[in-house]
Order: C-alpha cells, then structure tokens, then sequence
C-alpha cells in the first residue's frame, strides 16, 4: 500500500508539474506584446496571427502574418518567442513552433529505400538535360530536391575544393535555405528555386560561358540561383505596397521582394559561417555581387536590362575576360533561368502554369476577402491560365530568349525558342476550344495580340 501511495502521489506531482509547464508557454491572443524576429540589419518584425486594429496611423493591413496565407488553422497556439534564440525567417519560425509545440510536419523526412536513392542517382546523370524533370526529381529526393542537386553541382564544379568549404557547413547552409522557401506557395517554393539551379546550371554549360567564366563567377550563379526567391511569401509587390506592408517601407517601394531574397540570403550565408574563413574584403563582394544577381530577376526592370543587352548585342562589345561583362552575362542567365518555365517541354511547362496560376488566384481571393482592389491577373472571374500564359510568354519571355539565342547560338537556345513556339501554340489552342464550347470568357482577354504588358508578370 505504501508503493501504491507514493506512485500516486509522483503521478499527481508530474501533471501538475505538466500543467504548470503548459501554461508557461501558453498564448493569450489579447495580449499586445508581438513575436518578435530578428532579422538582417537588425529590423524586428512584428508578427501577427492576422489583423489587427489601425493604431498609432498605422494601415490595418500593416501586420499580415505571410505565415498563415496558405497554412491551415492548427489547434494549438503559436509558442514563445522566448523558445527560439536563432535568426529566424518567418518560413523556419513556422518548423521551429511546430517543433517545440509537439506537431509533426506535415512532409515528414521517411528514411528513402535504395530504389529510390537510386533512381535519384541516375537523375543527377543528366542533370546538364533541358528536359530534366523537377518534380519528379524532388519526390525521388522526397522534397530535398534544392539541398540534394545544389549541393551535386557544387561537387561536380569543384567548389568545394577550390573555396575549401566545410562541407557541413554546405549542406547546415543549403537545407536552411531549403526550409526558408514556404512549402505551401504552389509556385514560389524550393521545387522552383531547384528549377531554376537547374537551369542557371545548363546555361553555365554553354560554350560561350564556360570558356571565359571562372570559378568565383560559377559559385556566384548557382548561389544566386538557389537563393533568389528566398522567403517570398506567396504575394506580390504591389500587394505588399497597399498593405504597408514592412518591407515596402523597408525597401521604399523598390524591388521590395527581391531585397528581401537578397538580404534573407546573406543572412544565412553570415548564420551558417560558409565563407567565414575567406577574407572580409572577399565576403562583402560576394555578399554584394549576389545582390547584384539577385535584383536582376525584378521583373519590373525588364526592359531596363533587355535594352542593355541588345545594345551590347549590336555593338557586338560584349568581352567575357572583362569582369563586368561577364556578371552581366550572370545576370541576364539568371533572368532566363527564373522564367525559363514556358521554355520547358510542355509536361513541366503546363505543370508550372497551373502553379503559378494557382498562386496569383490565391492572393486575388485574399484581397477579396479583405476588400482590396484586385491585382492585375490575380481576380479568377475575368482570367484563364491560357489568357495569363500567352502574354507572359508574348511580351516577357520571347523577348529576353530571342536575344539570348542571338548571344549565344546554340542548340539548347533554339530549343528553348522552339518549345516556347509549341507550349503558345497548346495554350492558344485550349483558347479555341473553350471559345467553341461556349465557355463564359471574356472576349477582350482572348485578344493575345495586346499593346499592354499584362501587369502581373511583375510577381515572378
């Protein structure tokens, strides 16, 4: 009797003991006191499980928590941000408050067998290929794709070697940024950032490239590739702007996302310590070339660059053993790389049509849902993937690809100018159909011969 008393009363002193704990961390939604995440140049962000009141002059949109836009309601409460000590991105304070609040996540990393190591393998063979398959590659890899080809191609180019990386470090670097890529954007996501390595890869392979670019410019490519779209919370840059969001004001309205990539990127290059043996004056350059590389993909400044490009092209002044010339070279591969979708075989290129579509769709239903204007494309009455897809590729991507086979004339670049000629032709045959079945589309979108640079293609 004495045993069962004393078992009885650690039993009760171990839920008490449980309670206690539970309530330390527990979250009263009344409470003012914000979250609070430090971030590069010690900007504080103050996150929100919503909205809130307008205060202090404040936009009552000024605290969308981008977390949640395409999360689903959990029972319990977010944790403490007394719990987390690191520098967080919103995406990895998302896994860590799962971490700590006992919530599994929702892709669980299984232990993959042989065949499936395998296969990965023998996709890695062939990963110069212009029809390497992505989403195939990242569930071979079961959403490690970024971390695993990222990681394949700095060995294959000898990086790791030339840098002296620590390769820890490497893959402690490539699977931070990995997770600070927000799974439930359908577009912006690490399957993309993957894509677009990819890529930045094949084109780093063609002749006029790879006979003048050195290794310094190589490890810039592929880490400006990886990381050029990191944390993008699933909206655009106007959107960020009417709400007042904080980096709009951050950034004063400018490349308000692609700062933001930038600056998230050399805040894990910095936490990770990848480079930290190198000297400093080498790492502010890196730090600020893949800036560089990374503003180039706004594609707001499209015609900035294209102009650039094409006067370069007709001069025929372009050096590549000059270094300026060869970061611009950089610069225009990656612009290519990052809307290289409709230049894909049409399995992959209508895979990420729909993606993206899905994604502008979404934020037009958030602005509904909070009464604001509807950005341009994003309202899913008055548009079709088809619709969307002809003009981005009219006025965007046959353009910059047009040039880019005129620099470099290739096999991969009349490739890519071909299937961008067959996947128009597919998406303007889907118009057809939809028009003889009497589908209720509006007739002034089916126009595709428009003078007007459809607005939305500014959230790639």
């Amino acid at each position: 009797m004495g045993i069962a008393l004393i078992w009885s009363l650690i039993v009760v002193l171990i839920r008490w003991i449980t309670s206690k704990r539970r309530g330390a961390i527990s979250y009263d939604s009344s409470d003012q006191t914000a979250l609070y995440i430090r971030m590069l140049g010690d900007v504080r962000v103050r996150s929100r499980v919503g909205f809130e009141q307008e205060r202090r002059g404040s936009h009552p949109y000024l605290y969308i928590d981008f977390r949640i836009l395409h999360s689903r309601p959990e029972s319990a409460g977010p944790v403490s941000a007394r719990k987390i000590r690191r520098l967080l991105s919103f995406q990895r304070y998302l896994h860590s408050s799962r971490f700590f609040r006992g919530i599994p996540c929702q892709n669980p990393l299984y232990i993959l067998d042989d065949d499936y190591n395998g296969q990965a393998k023998c996709m890695l063979e062939k990963v110069g290929s212009w029809n390497f398959d992505i989403f195939l590659f990242d569930r071979l890899t079961n959403g490690n794709s970024l971390v695993t080809l990222t990681f394949h191609l700095f060995k294959q180019y000898g990086l790791i070697e030339l840098f002296q990386l620590d390769m820890v470090k490497l893959r402690r670097f490539l699977v931070m940024v990995q997770e600070d890529y927000h799974s439930q954007n359908p577009y912006h996501n690490a399957v993309h950032a993957a894509d677009v390595t990819q890529a930045m890869h094949c084109y780093l392979k063609e002749p006029k490239l790879s006979k003048d670019l050195t290794s310094w410019d190589i490890l810039l490519g592929l880490l400006a590739a990886a990381t050029h779209d990191l944390d993008h919370p699933g909206v655009n840059q106007p959107f960020l702007i009417k709400t007042n969001h904080y980096l709009a004001a951050l950034y004063k309205n400018t490349s308000v996302l692609e700062n933001h990539h930038w600056r998230s990127a050399v805040g894990l290059l910095r936490e990770s310590g990848l480079f930290a043996h190198l000297p400093t004056e080498d790492r502010l350059k890196m730090e600020s070339q893949l800036g560089s590389l990374i503003l180039s993909t706004d594609i707001s400044r499209q015609n900035d660059y294209l102009s650039q490009f094409r006067t370069h092209l007709e001069k025929e002044d372009l050096c590549l053993e000059n270094a300026c010339h060869r970061h611009f070279i950089l610069q225009m591969a990656l612009k290519c790389a990052d809307i290289c979708n409709p230049c894909r075989p049409w399995e992959l290129s209508k895979q990420w049509s729909e993606k993206v579509t899905e994604e502008f769709f979404h934020q037009g239903e958030i602005e509904k849902k909070h009464k604001l204007d509807v950005s341009p494309l994003c309202d899913n009455q008055t548009n079709t993937i088809a619709n969307i897809q002809i003009g981005f590729m009219t006025y965007v991507v046959e353009p910059l690809f047009v040039e880019w086979a005129r620099f470099s004339d290739t096999r991969l670049s009349q490739t890519m100018l071909g299937y961008l000629g067959l996947n128009k032709a597919g998406w303007r045959g889907m118009l057809q159909e939809q028009a003889s079945s009497g589908d209720d589309t509006d007739p002034a979108l089916e126009e595709t011969d428009s003078e007007v640079l459809p607005q939305g293609s500014k959230t790639l």
